[in-house]
């Protein structure tokens, strides 16, 4: 266990995610892609009286576990691999949305998101 924990920039990690969730709501908001994307995935965008709850408790779990992953890759200076990991994560997002009959933009909306959740973090890390 030491080794998810040894070195690792918590106040980093805690920043950069509580950043990166707050420009999902900016990145999928009608400032942004908000629109185009909801159209590619067939939802509404509504008020938050209409979000998933569960949808967005996982999103902040998985933004605070990438946080928490790039903390352990700037600690141990293993960012080539992090920067992987997310390209993974990223590509994999896209086939699943145009798997999952979404449009093209929105499945590129939904990928590319995880690349710039990302760069805050290792701006944070570089900062912090």
């Amino acid at each position: 266990m030491g080794e998810l924990t040894a070195g690792v920039n918590w106040m980093a990690v805690g920043i950069s995610a509580i950043l990166s969730f707050g420009l999902g709501a900016l990145w999928f908001s009608p400032m942004m892609f908000g629109e185009k994307w909801a159209a590619g995935v067939g939802i509404e965008i509504g008020g938050e009286s209409t979000q998933p709850k569960a949808a967005l408790i996982l999103q902040f779990l998985g933004t605070c576990l990438l946080a928490w992953l790039i903390g352990i890759a700037a600690a141990s200076d293993a960012l080539m691999l992090a920067s992987l990991i997310t390209l993974t994560i990223s590509v994999l997002m896209i086939a699943s949305g145009l798997f999952g009959g979404n449009s093209r933009y929105a499945a590129i909306a939904e990928g590319v998101f995880p690349i710039a959740m990302f760069l805050i973090m290792m701006l944070c890390h570089a900062v912090l």
